[in-house]
């Protein structure tokens, strides 16, 4: 169908991940001619990072075209941790541009897979925090990226913004028959997960739930990271007259711990962002 509509090669998305690991699989069992992608977060554990380029150097000794997509904002090369203080807001389950611009950036043009599953929908609805209760204007909450997983994704998808049709092929796997098949098919995966990880993605991502403590305490050199970006981005918001009323937003410690969800602070809040005038509104919960 890829080379059909495009007249070229089926794009694998691989993040890294379980889902990727599985849908590389099929794909080259399935002998369709393809390709494998890799967006690169620089956010990700060095184990995911070591794990996609001995992926890629296998598949590109058995003739398979492999490229990493390195991330680009408003023209110039950047990571997540200059991106926070561009945009001068931090990411949240809700206010998720880090996805869209770290993530989002390849494929263009082409027909790609994704590892998204409804079971892993389920599961994250259970995991969500207060900030994935918030659905603007009492809307139903869009799908807008295509790395969502979500009750409404389909096997196949087109996305008109960026020309891309969409292949979703593990949409109803459950998480057993996906650690069956890799069992059985005995497909490497990333270390982190015999690290005691149920998920691999970006370090420190807020829809990761509670662990993010723990990832914190295991590469400590990211808290750091994250901490330097969020000093600076209240240092722009000082500067450019826009400032929180709330004291949270004041000091980068408190912040800090507002960000990871901390049950400590009292008076936890709902955020909302206006993309627009870049106003940050609150509702006490």
């Amino acid at each position: 169908m890829s080379l059909q509509h495009y007249g070229l090669p089926l794009v694998v998305t691989d993040s890294g991940g379980k889902d990727s690991a599985v849908c590389r699989e099929l794909v080259r069992r399935s002998g369709v001619p393809f390709e494998l992608m890799h967006n690169l977060t620089t956010a990700d554990a060095p184990q995911t990072i070591y794990y996609v380029r001995e992926q890629f150097q296998k598949a590109e000794q058995a003739g398979i075209t492999c490229s990493i997509n390195k991330p680009y904002y408003k023209g110039q090369r950047i990571t997540m941790w200059s991106l926070i203080p561009m945009k001068m807001i931090p990411p949240t389950r809700t206010i998720r541009y880090c996805c869209e611009v770290l993530k989002e950036n390849g494929g263009a043009g082409r027909f790609i897979t994704t590892g998204v599953r409804w079971a892993e929908s389920r599961k994250r609805r259970k995991n969500r925090g207060i900030y994935e209760n918030f659905v603007p204007n009492g809307k139903k909450r869009a799908i807008i990226l295509n790395n969502d997983n979500d009750d409404t994704r389909r096997l196949f998808e087109s996305c008109l913004s960026r020309g891309k049709h969409v292949c979703n092929p593990i949409v109803d796997w459950s998480d057993q028959q996906v650690w069956e098949y890799i069992q059985a098919e005995k497909i490497p995966m990333n270390p982190l997960y015999e690290m005691g990880f149920h998920r691999v993605g970006c370090v420190g991502c807020p829809m990761a739930g509670k662990q993010g403590y723990r990832e914190f305490r295991i590469f400590p050199t990211y808290e750091r990271a994250y901490r330097r970006a969020f000093a600076k981005m209240l240092e722009l918001r000082k500067a450019a007259g826009r400032q929180c009323n709330s004291r949270l937003w004041s000091d980068v410690d408190a912040f800090f711990r507002w960000w990871m969800e901390d049950p400590g602070i009292p008076a936890q809040y709902e955020l909302s962002f206006h993309e627009d005038t870049n106003e940050i509104y609150y509702d006490y919960l």
